[in-house]
């Protein structure tokens, strides 16, 4: 059984802009996570939450995945990118404000360059809402890689 972090300790983001609320599981290839949709935040409307969010839950899941290998192997979680995603599919147009969600994802790829790309799934009730393929990166050094980004 691996170690279930509180989610500030493999998520990087912070406040508001974390999405997700709880890490569920997680093992060498894949993660689960939860969230309660919120009825207030920076994506909230009368209806709940847009369904392409779902598109951020799944990238979400995934830093908590690479955060957990990184806790486990005895280092900081470090900052990584999301690419793009292909078939983003849902079957709902809100998430509905209140509803617990589940978002899990599993490596299909993963290079030694730093390049994933991970199957990703919403459920809300037991029942598939989106599903997606999501490519990201996380480059060795991401400060040094961002310092010699040019602006």
């Amino acid at each position: 059984m691996h170690n279930l972090y509180d989610i500030e300790r493999v998520v990087p983001h912070r406040d508001t802009l974390r999405l997700v609320d709880r890490l569920v599981a997680w093992d060498e290839d894949s993660v689960a996570v939860e969230l309660r949709v919120p009825h207030e935040g920076p994506f909230s409307h009368a209806e709940g939450v847009p369904a392409w969010v779902g598109v951020e839950y799944m990238a979400q899941a995934i830093a908590a995945w690479a955060g957990c290998r990184a806790r486990s192997a005895g280092r900081e979680p470090s900052i990584g990118f999301l690419l793009g995603t292909r078939r983003y599919e849902s079957r709902v147009t809100w998430f509905v404000a209140g509803a617990l969600l589940r978002v899990e994802a599993t490596r299909e790829l993963l290079g030694d360059n730093g390049l994933g790309m991970f199957r990703c799934r919403i459920l809300g009730d037991g029942d598939e809402l989106a599903t997606a393929n999501v490519s990201v990166f996380e480059p060795p050094d991401a400060m040094a890689y961002l310092e010699s980004t040019p602006q």
